[in-house]
């Protein structure tokens, strides 16, 4: 029937339209991955997820509204009473703890672990990977593998036998010992992440910086990191937030002069208890640096993420 008479034809004698996609026996069935996909993005389960989240966020809000309430009010009531009585609040908590010698020594203990620790693990890290990902040395198949076989080492099992190192070495309780222990466990896991992502750059562009006469450390430093930013922000920022929050390797390797904020938190809570102002304070402080650290690098750390799923 042409399309003339197809369209004067009454109702009845015109052809039916062709079956929509309905998921029937003849439609390609959808993966279970693409229906959660969908599900996750529908109105409902976003504001479940929201509500989630805010449910999530209860304890510290509680802990900013403890820091912020004098001892007396904290002894006598929850924090929640405090969101009805705001004039109770107080910054005297933290004026406290900021005239505290022990606890602005302990911050800045903190920061001369963290910041150096973080460097080397990033430096070294971004070197091996690129050396095990595109570099050609005999062993370097084996020395992958011994790298990969350091990340089922727990640290608990090498606490005594470094204790032992360090103090043969004189480094026992300093600094020093303290980013070396991090550095050292901190190094099998971010080779392992740079090498694989690393290795997903491709070749051609490696071959053409070649070709144009760079050498490696030109190629490293003109094609791999500012490709592999967004992997070494990533790293950063996990590397980061896990040494400024460590507690056992401090409790261990750091004495009472060298001690991060996390040990003086904790002898605090030893020694006094029900003195919530303290330790409220200055574990939202502890708290703040990272929560700025995450979302000064977010953007960075997202975009590692989505290259590390594509890839």
């Amino acid at each position: 029937m042409s399309d003339d008479a197809a369209a004067t034809a009454p109702p009845d004698a015109r052809p039916d339209p062709p079956p929509e996609p309905d998921g029937g026996e003849g439609a390609p069935r959808r993966s279970a991955a693409s229906r959660a996909a969908a599900l996750l993005g529908s109105g409902a389960v976003q504001v479940l997820l929201v509500l989630i989240a805010l449910f999530w966020l209860v304890p510290t809000l509680g802990l900013f509204v403890s820091s912020l309430r004098t001892p007396a009010d904290n002894a006598a009531s929850g924090w929640w009473t405090a969101l009805a009585r705001p004039a109770e609040l107080t910054l005297a908590n933290y004026a406290g703890l900021l005239d505290n010698p022990v606890f602005v020594g302990s911050f800045w203990n903190t920061v001369l672990i963290t910041v150096p620790s973080t460097l080397l693990i990033v430096v070294i890290a971004s070197l091996a990977g690129y050396a095990l990902a595109w570099m050609e040395f005999p062993g370097r198949d084996w020395l992958f593998l011994g790298v990969v076989a350091l990340l089922v080492v727990p640290i608990q099992v090498a606490l005594v036998p470094i204790a032992q190192l360090y103090g043969g070495a004189g480094i026992y309780g300093s600094i020093v010992g303290v980013v070396l222990f991090h550095v050292g466990f901190g190094l099998p896991f971010a080779i392992f992440l740079l090498r694989n992502f690393f290795a997903a750059i491709p070749r051609d562009l490696l071959e053409a910086a070649r070709m144009d006469g760079g050498k490696e450390l030109t190629i490293f430093r003109r094609v791999i990191l500012p490709l592999g930013g967004p992997a070494i922000a990533s790293l950063t920022i996990f590397q980061f937030l896990w040494v400024w929050n460590d507690l056992l390797v401090a409790l261990v390797f750091a004495d009472a002069a060298n001690q991060p904020m996390t040990k003086a938190l904790q002898a605090e809570m030893r020694q006094f208890g029900a003195n919530i102002d303290v330790i409220s304070s200055g574990a939202f402080i502890s708290m703040v640096v990272p929560l700025v650290v995450f979302f000064a690098f977010q953007r960075y750390f997202v975009q590692g993420v989505m290259a590390g799923a594509v890839k």
